[in-house]
């Protein structure tokens, strides 16, 4: 989901399942300015979600948040109700957890999942103006930052500068 979404790590976490629009493949997220954005995501996470918020018993979770904690909270530990599943009872993945897990299970870093995609879209030639819509990058200078053009997009573009051959 951080991948196809390109948001931030954070942004994905603070996800409860109400928010998700599984028909339409988006979610809103709390901007790092506080407004409120859509990120929105392929078939890949669309695959994945039902899993993720189906429970044992078959029915699935309908409210609370969307990435939860492998065990319930310590009561000296315990955390805001809203950051509590009321159907399972555990709390929300925090950052920290998440970053320790992906780490672990994928060898993958948290933030880098945001990077290789601006980076994969930069690759693909999808123009800087969508590449920022897409990671909700407000300055061209920071969403640059990750679009680094490969030796094959540089080859390409130099065919434009060719001279034109003409045919007699």
């Amino acid at each position: 989901m951080l991948y196809e979404t390109a948001a931030r790590a954070a942004e994905i976490l603070a996800l409860n399942v109400e928010d998700l629009d599984l028909e339409r493949h988006r979610a809103p997220v709390r901007s790092k300015g506080g407004a409120t954005e859509w990120v929105y995501w392929d078939s890949g996470t669309a695959h994945l979600l039902p899993r993720l918020i189906r429970l044992p018993d078959g029915t699935s979770r309908t409210h609370g948040p969307l990435f939860l904690s492998e065990r319930r909270p310590i009561p000296a530990r315990r955390p805001t109700a809203a950051d509590i599943c009321p159907h399972t009872g555990r709390a929300r993945l925090g950052y920290d957890r998440a970053r320790i897990l992906l780490d672990k299970y994928a060898g993958l870093d948290l933030h880098q999942l945001r990077h290789s995609a601006a980076t994969h879209l930069g690759e693909a030639e999808v123009p800087l103006q969508l590449i920022m819509g897409k990671t909700r990058h407000k300055n061209p200078r920071t969403a640059m930052r990750y679009v680094q053009p490969g030796a094959e997009a540089i080859a390409k573009v130099t065919e434009v500068l060719a001279p034109h051959r003409r045919t007699h």
